[in-house]
């Protein structure tokens, strides 16, 4: 059959037609639905309190239990330093405390001797002096029991300032004992809050200083998601706003959060964080917190998150990320 230029032409013409009206309704079925108006959507990642544990003195670490992705509880003992110098210190200043103390002693027998001496040599004096008085001993006679006097009396303040050094010296040890038994219970290095290991960053056999981290543990209990909303957003956030957070490793679980707080000063939008609105050059931060019990939130975890800024809509059947 042949169809004369005008048919052929109105032919192709109704062809283009049905085309684009079937593409139309392909494109209206299959366009992205718009994020609900109730909701604010970000992402980001999942960050948690942090703790980089060290030991407060130097040494050679001789074990080190922490093992990544293991939990631990606080003041468990997560590594251990060899002790085996303090306790020389240790032992040390307890023998210059015995040795202090000892000296103490024997010099409060030498004060109570001398003291004697020089009360006799007063009582000797006051009654050379009344002799002296009524002529009956010579006055050189009177001079060396004056001097005899005076010597002793120094004797018992010499003996009396040796009595405080050793008392010094006792103290000084203790002080040293003190120091270096806390230095070996330092020797313990524990955790000072319960969580999980990130990492194990020194293994036994090495030298550490202080300070120098052995291991990084994190606070799993609660965990928080920072992610960056557009200023024409901002006035609709209030602190404690419901939110949810859905990270790729359960996809079927969303966990509730509350927004916890809101920067003060917009920043330039950052490379990793998805808005909706790429014009946008500036952004603000909200810091969202969640309740981890179970630990399915760790750290690093790419997630993202619905603000319900108006609740009087509620939330939606289904939770998307908006195109």
């Amino acid at each position: 059959m042949k169809f004369s230029p005008k048919a052929a032409a109105a032919l192709v013409a109704l062809g283009l037609v049905g085309i684009a009206a079937a593409s139309g309704v392909a494109y209206w079925r299959m366009r992205p639905e718009p994020l609900p108006a109730q909701l604010i959507y970000g992402s980001g990642r999942i960050e948690a309190d942090e703790v980089r544990i060290a030991p407060e003195v130097p040494g050679r670490v001789v074990e080190n239990s922490a093992v990544e992705g293991q939990s631990v509880r606080a003041g468990e003992t997560l590594a251990r330093i060899d002790p085996a110098d303090y306790r020389l210190l240790a032992d040390r200043a307890e023998a210059q405390r015995v040795a202090a103390l000892r000296a103490g002693a024997q010099i409060d027998a030498q004060i109570g001797l001398a003291a004697h001496h020089a009360r006799t040599a007063r009582t000797d004096l006051a009654r050379y002096e009344a002799l002296g008085r009524q002529g009956w001993i010579p006055a050189q006679r009177l001079d060396v029991v004056r001097n005899g006097y005076a010597a002793a009396s120094e004797q018992v303040s010499v003996l009396r300032q040796q009595r405080a050094e050793a008392d010094a010296q006792a103290t000084v040890a203790t002080k040293s004992l003190a120091l270096a038994r806390s230095q070996i219970a330092k020797t313990e290095v524990v955790a000072p809050l319960s969580g999980a290991v990130l990492e194990r960053l020194a293994e036994p056999g090495e030298v550490v200083a202080a300070g120098q981290p052995v291991a990084v543990v994190a606070n799993l209990a609660t965990v928080r998601l920072k992610v960056f909303i557009l200023e024409r957003d901002l006035g609709k956030l209030r602190l404690g706003a419901p939110a949810r957070i859905r990270v790729d490793a359960f996809p079927d679980r969303e966990l509730p959060a509350r927004v916890a707080r809101v920067d003060a000063q917009a920043q330039f939008t950052p490379r990793d964080v998805h808005i909706a609105d790429e014009r946008s050059r500036t952004v603000y931060g909200v810091t969202l917190e969640a309740a981890n019990p179970e630990g399915l939130l760790k750290p690093g975890m790419p997630a993202d998150s619905w603000i319900l800024w108006d609740a009087r809509r509620g939330w939606p059947v289904a939770l998307r990320v908006p195109d």
